[in-house]
């Protein structure tokens, strides 16, 4: 008997909690203009349009009349490595380098808004808004961290990638067209890596995060070009023959063409 009014009684608290629990006064709708891009040999780079609205219900407060928007683009995670040259006896050489642990390959902010008008600096970080706040995993010595953002090796990856067009953030680039509709351009550029690319859409309030929501697209490649990278990927050996092949054909029509001139 015991135990049947101690079931009872948790059954009456779960049930009480579903009841209790706020239902969500905002969502989020967003889509991609294409989900699948395609790199052939005279891929020179692309803007897909994100765009989606806001979707109010009756719970939403009467008072929340404006919205700010972050949305976060990363491409594939990969290792990288960041090194210090020094010239010493008229050379360029390597002095150091630190080692970046599977972090974006491509990575885009964009806000209506400057971040620090949208939230504080603590929602800021945590919320990882801005390049400065992402969180990029190095290893230093023989430990795991992210470190501050003036960190010469960090602030010389995220410039490196930035110079190629493959980490960026832009503070004017979401346009709200209505107050609950908008959208934003993803600009990608011709060196663009080849993977899966996820978007994570978030909606701020009054400096609080309201809600969030992700959506996704793919960069492939066709043709010869996949499978030159598919052979690669999957089969090291045949790359290898197939790379040997092509350099002993290029050199023996380089060598046809020399004895004709």
């Amino acid at each position: 008997m015991i135990a049947r009014t101690s079931l009872a009684g948790l059954a009456l608290v779960v049930s009480a909690a579903v009841h209790v629990a706020p239902a969500r006064a905002e969502r989020l709708i967003a889509s991609v203009s294409n989900h699948r891009v395609t790199v052939t040999p005279n891929y020179s780079g692309e803007e897909l349009v994100l765009f989606g609205s806001v979707e109010r219900d009756a719970s939403t407060p009467a008072t929340r009349t404006s919205y700010d928007l972050v949305v976060t683009v990363s491409g594939p995670r990969a290792d990288m490595v960041t090194r210090r040259k020094e010239r010493k006896f008229g050379i360029w050489i390597n002095t150091d380098y630190r080692q970046f642990l599977k972090v974006p390959t491509y990575l885009a902010l964009f806000s209506n808004r400057p971040f620090d008008a949208i939230a504080s600096p603590e929602v800021q970080r945590r919320q990882q808004l801005g390049l400065n706040n992402v969180l990029l995993t190095q290893r230093v010595g023989t430990d795991y961290a992210d470190v501050v953002p003036n960190d010469p090796f960090r602030s010389a990856f995220v410039r490196l990638r930035s110079e190629h067009g493959l980490y960026r953030e832009a503070t004017s680039a979401v346009t709200f067209l209505t107050p609950t509709l908008f959208r934003t351009g993803i600009p990608l550029p011709g060196e663009v890596p080849i993977g899966t690319y996820d978007i994570e859409i978030k909606l701020f309030s009054d400096g609080a995060l309201v809600t969030k929501t992700e959506t996704a697209f793919e960069i492939v490649k066709v043709g010869f070009e996949q499978f030159v990278a598919t052979t690669a990927r999957q089969n090291g050996f045949v790359y290898g023959l197939v790379t040997a092949l092509m350099a002993i054909m290029t050199g023996w029509m380089a060598s046809i063409v020399f004895r004709k001139d």
